[in-house]
């Protein structure tokens, strides 16, 4: 809320360079803004009294949505990337996929393991178990199982993470 927009009978003023100008009623804030060539805009309304601050509005607006970018920008996203495997894999191809999760988790991101069964291997499930417990133990140096293999429909998931 800004200028006559503000309806409450007390606010807490707070002057153009941060000085506390205490206690007074709107009007009189109001008239303290135009002296100064300002506006009055409510930066706490739920204090009380509902604190309001003499500054310029539009540079105001616009170094909110700057630290509101800013804010943005130091966000990280963590992705969920993929690695599917086969219950019939090489060990060197194996050692691939491996490298590839090692860079997925150096970066940051969560790596989802997938064992795919097809036709005929769907019978021999849980032969193939050791493949994923084989794959995280071996990238236990950067990472630690978030959720432990489990079979769900034709595929077998676990899920790792970076360690902490």
């Amino acid at each position: 809320m800004i200028n006559e927009q503000i309806r409450d009978k007390e606010v807490r003023v707070v002057g153009e360079d941060g000085e506390q100008l205490g206690v007074m009623s709107s009007r009189d804030a109001m008239k303290l803004a135009e002296e100064a060539g300002l506006d009055l805009v409510k930066i706490a309304p739920t204090a009380k009294p509902p604190v309001c601050k003499i500054v310029d509005y539009g540079k105001f607006k616009y170094e909110q949505t700057r630290k509101e970018k800013e804010a943005k920008k130091k966000q990280k996203t963590i992705e969920i990337k993929e690695i599917r495997l086969s219950p019939n894999i090489d060990t060197n191809d194996l050692n691939t996929k491996m490298n590839a999760a090692r860079k997925f988790l150096s970066k940051g991101d969560k790596v989802k393991v997938t064992l795919r069964f097809r036709g005929r291997e769907m019978a021999h499930m849980a032969n193939s178990k050791h493949i994923l417990d084989d794959f995280a133990t071996e990238l236990a140096d950067i990472a630690v199982v978030e959720k432990a293999p489990k079979v769900e429909g034709r595929s077998m998931t676990m899920f790792l993470t970076e360690k902490r």
